[in-house]
Order: structure tokens, then C-alpha cells, then sequence
């Protein structure tokens, strides 16, 4: 006879454990950002704990840092390696920049037809302040010991010396990012397509592009996979009562970082 309220203590079925990597992905200790650091138990309890059958990320990210991406990547994949459970990336929103790098963790990426994959490139930006600065009467001194120590001042005229600097620290960037996807996606990448320019698809049209390996959601993607007697375990950063709430001055100015970066890629109801 079955006792429903025993059937938690009873391996009744396979598991998948599902990793929430939503928001952008901030510098290693940052609180309101994804990094290594904060997700590096999360993940490990992921691939440990109850030895699940497979592993789902759940992405939802504008990208970040190309550092903080790569950490959490490689840790998922040593990590499945090692325990030699699969992954699966389900793209929501989307899976933009280091929110790519981040699906390309798993062996298939599935998306939504209205999922926003791709922004394969690197960018740094910032501002000029120098007229304004004259224009009110300001005079900016600067003293280093160095003669690049005050690259790209932005109260100081753009200089072309500065700017082929900065250049020659992005392309590198973009190669290791460029090198990861291909590593990573092989041969399903549409090889008459330049994918690596910053450009950016939706779910259909990354599909067809090899970014991606079909529409689905996760849950019935995961039963069809696996059973419809899958159970699924969600593991996400723990985070403070204040900041779950939006209570406190950090998570406004972090949600205010995170709108500003979705809002690149223009999508939105």
C-alpha cells in the first residue's frame, strides 16, 4: 500500500538538480552579482548532494564579467566532468554576452522562441567629461608615477595611443570567448555565418544558427529526457531577507544595474 507522506524519504524516481543563474554577472564578491565565489557551493551541492541523474541550468542573464563567466563555466564543467552527470541549459529571457558563455556549460542549450541568445563580444564603455569640466571652470590635475597610469582619463581628452591600449586588452578577451564556443558547440555552429561579432538572435533563429539546440522549457523537457517521474531540486544563492525584499540600498542600486543591462538588448513586454 503507498503512504503518501513517506514518498520523500523513498528514491522514487530521477532527479535533477536545477541551478538558477539569473541576474548579471558581477565581480567575485559582490552580493548582487553572479560569481564564482557566491555560486561555487551552490553549484557543488548541485552535482553532489543526492547524486542526481542530470544537472539544468536555469539562465536568465544580460552577462558580466568575462572572468566571473569563465570561473563558473569551468567549474561546471570540471564538476560534471567528475561526476559524469550531463548538463542542460534552459535559456528564459535570455543568454546574452557572459550569459552565453555561461549556457555553453552545458552539452545542449535549449531556448524560447522569444529567448535572446548570443552577443558574442566584449565592450568596455564610459564617459567624457572634459568640456563640462571647462565649461564650469574646473582644472583637473593628475600626478602619477607611470606615464599610462592614467589611461583613458575621462576628464581628459580621448587619446588615440590610449584607446589601440584598451583595444589590444579586449581582442584577447574575445578570442578566449570566441575559442570557448567553438569548443564547446563544434560543428553545430552554422559554419556560412559569422556568429562572433556582438550580434545577437532570437530562440528560433539562434536554433538555426547552432547556437542553440531547440525550443524547450525545462521541466517537460526534463521529464521527456528522463520520466515524467523526475524530480527536480533547485539550488540558488542564498540571499539576506533585506535583499530579497529590495530593502536595502545595495539591491536597488544592483537592480538598477541589471534593468540598465537587459535593457541593451531592447526586449521587455
Amino acid at each position: 500500500m503507498r503512504i503518501p507522506y513517506l514518498d520523500r524519504f523513498i528514491n522514487n524516481g530521477p532527479k535533477v538538480a536545477v541551478v538558477r543563474l539569473h541576474g548579471a554577472i558581477g565581480m567575485a564578491g559582490r552580493r548582487g552579482g553572479l560569481s564564482d565565489a557566491a555560486l561555487a557551493p551552490v553549484i557543488e551541492r548541485a552535482f553532489r548532494k543526492g547524486k542526481p541523474t542530470a544537472v539544468a541550468l536555469s539562465i536568465n542573464s544580460p552577462g558580466g564579467s568575462p572572468v566571473q563567466s569563465s570561473l563558473i563555466a569551468a567549474r561546471i564543467r570540471r564538476l560534471s566532468d567528475e561526476t559524469e552527470t550531463p548538463v542542460h541549459a534552459f535559456v528564459e529571457d535570455m543568454a546574452a554576452s557572459g550569459g552565453y558563455w555561461l549556457a555553453c556549460a552545458g552539452e545542449k542549450i535549449w531556448a524560447d522562441e522569444s529567448s535572446v541568445l548570443g552577443s558574442i563580444g566584449v565592450i568596455s564603455s564610459g564617459f567624457g567629461f572634459q568640456h563640462l569640466i571647462e565649461k564650469w571652470g574646473i582644472e583637473r590635475r593628475v600626478h602619477t608615477a607611470g606615464r599610462s597610469k592614467s589611461t583613458l582619463d575621462p576628464f581628459r581628452p580621448e587619446k588615440p595611443e590610449d584607446v589601440e591600449r584598451l583595444r589590444n586588452v579586449l581582442e584577447p578577451i574575445h578570442e578566449a570567448f570566441k575559442e570557448h564556443v567553438i569548443r564547446r558547440r563544434g560543428d553545430r555552429l552554422a559554419p556560412d555565418r559569422d556568429l562572433f561579432t556582438g550580434e545577437f538572435w532570437a530562440g528560433r533563429q539562434s536554433v538555426d544558427l547552432g547556437l542553440a539546440d531547440g525550443i524547450a522549457h525545462l521541466v517537460p523537457k526534463m521529464k521527456q529526457l528522463y520520466g515524467d517521474k523526475t524530480r527536480f531540486i533547485v539550488h540558488a544563492p542564498r540571499q539576506s531577507l533585506f535583499r530579497r525584499l529590495g530593502l536595502s540600498a545595495e539591491a536597488v542600486l544592483d537592480a538598477a544595474e541589471e534593468r540598465s543591462a537587459f535593457a541593451r538588448f531592447g526586449t521587455g513586454g
